[in-house]
């Protein structure tokens, strides 16, 4: 780590609040442990559970970093072993627990992934997070299969428009939901069959219509509330409702009864909790299955705004404001 500076410029949250609390300061460059890779961040990748820890609600797991960021793309500077497949020099995009919003990270060898052919370090900040997060829980969880129906929530969001693209990659009919024309016209263009603007129609009978009153095999939800019971209504038999997110609210009143008359599945997860050897589990079933579509060009992270590291705040309040479309990237 000879070329390597003692401090960096890291992203801090002095205390939970607004985007203001993220202030720029100075910290000591980790040390990669055992099997982990240090990388010199170019660009981190902007999530709502980032907002979260900002308002307090969602600290960072034993041992991880207290500085924000769940997503990175850059090159490895320095590696301990028994890391063995990246070498210094190496651009890679990595899944992280904590501290992506710096100018240094670490991370397990294991969680991190060469970056796409064809991708720029940009590009890539915006795969890990939402792709490791659509794969487990759409795919795995959800047991997507080719020829079922789709339905994400928040369709035009990071994870959004990743389902889309990726359920429709794997032969799924799909649907979505989002809040303005705009972007039900970016989820149609990506692949979704049906975008239905939350605000002017009712997304169950809307796409029960469109199903022949069928429902729909898959929900992706991170609306939850009132969606919880919406949901149930729309699952098809046999049907799976995968929950991320709770952006309404984690407690609904909800009739069971159709949930065992149609012989649904109820379930969730979250991503940052996991030990690391699942997450490469997730890193490796991505690389095999996903990693070539991207190489061929069928797909690639939306990017919708990029902002320097100093300004996380301005990227956490657009964030907030629900106006992209797709990802918000810090440039390093």
């Amino acid at each position: 780590m000879s070329d390597v500076p003692a401090k960096m410029t890291a992203i801090s949250i002095e205390q939970p609040g607004g985007p203001e609390a993220l202030v720029p300061i100075e910290i000591d460059v980790p040390v990669p442990a055992p099997g982990e890779l240090l990388i010199k961040v170019a660009a981190a990748g902007v999530n709502r559970p980032d907002v979260l820890q900002r308002q307090g609600g969602y600290p960072p797991p034993p041992g991880a970093s207290e500085t924000p960021g769940l997503e990175i793309a850059g090159t490895v500077v320095a590696s301990s072993a028994p890391a063995k497949r990246f070498k210094v020099g190496d651009e890679v995009c990595a899944l992280v627990p904590g501290g992506g919003y710096a100018e240094y990270c670490v991370v397990a060898e294991n969680n991190a992934l060469p970056v796409p052919a064809g991708l720029s370090l940009v590009e890539a900040a915006g795969i890990p997070e939402t792709f490791f997060t659509v794969w487990t829980n759409v795919f795995e969880r959800g047991g997507l299969k080719p020829g079922e129906s789709f339905l994400v929530h928040g369709g035009s969001s990071g994870i959004g428009t990743t389902a889309i693209m990726l359920a429709t990659a794997f032969g799924a009919r799909t649907f979505s939901t989002a809040g303005s024309p705009d972007k039900c016209a970016i989820c149609e263009q990506l692949g979704a069959e049906i975008c239905v603007n939350y605000r002017e129609a009712d997304f169950v009978e809307t796409i029960r219509e469109a199903t022949g009153k069928r429902g729909v095999d898959v929900i992706l939800d991170m609306v939850g509330g009132d969606y919880i019971a919406r949901n149930i209504k729309l699952a098809a038999p046999d049907g799976r409702i995968v929950s991320i997110a709770f952006l309404q609210g984690s407690k609904a009143e909800v009739n069971f009864m159709p949930v065992m008359l149609k012989r649904l599945t109820l379930t969730g997860s979250t991503l940052r909790i996991r030990p690391v050897e699942q997450k490469a589990a997730i890193a490796a079933a991505l690389e095999e299955k996903v990693w070539p579509l991207m190489a061929d060009g069928k797909l690639k992270p939306i990017i919708h705004k990029t902002f320097p590291l100093k300004d996380a705040a301005s990227a956490h309040a657009l964030m907030e404001s629900s106006e992209h479309i797709g990802k918000i990237i810090l440039k390093v």
